[in-house]
């Protein structure tokens, strides 16, 4: 496939580092230190010069391009480029948007300009985010089959029962309608089998069916309780999206802004919010502001070293659940070992759509963990797959593969190895340094019979 991605920023060349392995990526930028960087790097071809010049995507290869991603800064930029893409022969193009006014109007704008998918980062992360509150106890939380399934990252203390325990024992002691499919433990990703002994301080991704993903956790101690009080720090995007959402669902939600005028926009905007206007790093502001009897505090400003120590701060005075926004990867372990319970990725969230998007034989959803070293994958079987009707023992799967889950109709199967999978099913694979992009690629040639 030829791709071309206009903005060689943070999105673009995690983008770019992903797609260049099985595809022919080119990328546009007007910053050549960007661009040098990508060069370096990655096996790309790139080009200085601005997204939105005929003559740039001329030379790029507009016409003969599979996908066009336009990620610049600028909506009404990322808009024009896929237009006139578009109007030049790219047969599929994508759009970042993320200004909150365009909302409404984004189905308007999809169909005007003939976008194939639209990203919004900042309103994916607030709906991460929410989704999360419904698991308060839980640092990650991911949805598959439509929301019917769930995978979510709890971290092991060790005044819980599930420290010390193998997990073929997990089943009677707790529920065998759940499956542990990932064990983080320092800075090794397991893939478990039946053996391995959970640990304290492992973070572990536990799947299956959300009703039994919310038992399992009362059940081992770390009962979702609900929400009441949130305090946000920083009043950008994803603070009005996110503002919106847990509003809906009855809390009660405090903005703290350092820019005063900022703050008076969010008045307006947010009426039903109480926006206050001071620094939430500030340790007595946040105890004036009663951060102690705050069930939630979510730090989103634009510097991540600021959302993590802000996150510390709240946490050492009494905020139940502390949640930072962080755009360099190689923070994401040094914030949970520091004591964060959640941190959230737009850059990531952007990229696991798109890369969803780009490897559609049949990926009804992708989600990349622990920094991209793990992924969580939903297929929809089809008929001519070469697993329907094989016993699951009998298939050879790679090591570090598992099939996690299989959504049958109405049925949620936690699998073992006498089930099979059946054409039309919703199969979700967690592999480890793998690249699947079909669901036979989990299998050998050389596999048992049924």
């Amino acid at each position: 496939m030829r791709i071309i991605i206009i903005g060689a920023g943070k999105v673009g060349y995690f983008l770019a580092e992903n797609l260049c392995k099985q595809n022919h990526v080119t990328i546009i930028d007007r910053n050549m230190n960007a661009l040098r960087k990508a060069e370096e790097n990655l096996d790309v071809l790139c080009i200085k010069g601005s997204g939105v010049s005929t003559s740039v995507l001329l030379e790029a290869g507009i016409k003969q391009a599979n996908l066009l991603i336009a990620v610049t800064s600028t909506d009404e930029v990322n808009m024009v480029c896929c237009l006139t893409g578009k109007k030049l022969g790219a047969a599929q193009t994508i759009a970042r948007i993320r200004d909150p006014e365009y909302a409404q109007d984004l189905s308007l704008l999809k169909e005007e300009l003939d976008l194939d998918m639209v990203v919004n980062p900042e309103q994916a992360a607030a709906d991460e985010i929410a989704r999360s509150m419904n698991f308060s106890t839980a640092m990650n939380v991911e949805s598959f089959a439509k929301g019917r399934v769930r995978l979510v990252e709890i971290k092991i203390t060790k005044d819980m029962a599930l420290a010390g325990m193998k997990l073929n024992d997990i089943p009677s002691r707790f529920s065998s309608q759940i499956l542990i499919g990932v064990i983080v433990r320092g800075e090794d990703i397991i893939i478990p089998d039946g053996e391995k002994v959970i640990e304290e301080d492992d973070s572990i991704y536990v799947i299956g069916k959300s009703s039994n993903i919310y038992s399992f956790c009362k059940l081992v101690g770390k009962s979702p309780v609900k929400l009441k009080n949130v305090m946000i720090m920083g009043g950008g995007r994803i603070a009005i999206y996110l503002a919106n959402l847990l509003m809906e669902m009855d809390i009660k939600v405090k903005i703290l802004e350092i820019d005063k005028e900022k703050c008076i926009e969010l008045s307006e905007m947010l009426p039903e919010s109480l926006i206050i206007n001071g620094d939430g790093s500030d340790e007595e502001l946040l105890q004036s502001e009663n951060i102690s009897n705050m069930d939630a505090f979510i730090a989103m400003t634009g510097i991540d070293e600021e959302n993590i120590m802000s996150a510390l701060i709240a946490k050492q005075n009494g905020a139940k659940k502390v949640i930072a926004k962080i755009s360099r990867l190689n923070y994401v372990n040094v914030a949970q070992n520091l004591g964060i319970d959640s941190v959230i990725s737009p850059k990531l969230i952007t990229s696991n759509q798109i890369l969803t998007y780009v490897s559609r034989n049949n990926v009804e959803t992708l989600h990349r963990i622990i920094e991209g070293k793990a992924e969580i994958i939903e297929f929809i079987v089809e008929r001519n797959s070469k697993i329907i009707n094989t016993k699951l023992k009998n298939l050879k799967l790679p090591k570090d593969v598992i099939i996690a889950t299989i959504v049958r109709k109405s049925e949620i199967v936690i699998p073992h190895g006498d089930d099979t999978i059946k054409e039309g099913d919703r199969v979700i694979i967690i592999a480890k340094n793998k690249n699947i992009t079909e669901l036979n690629d989990i299998i050998s040639n050389n596999r048992g019979k049924a």
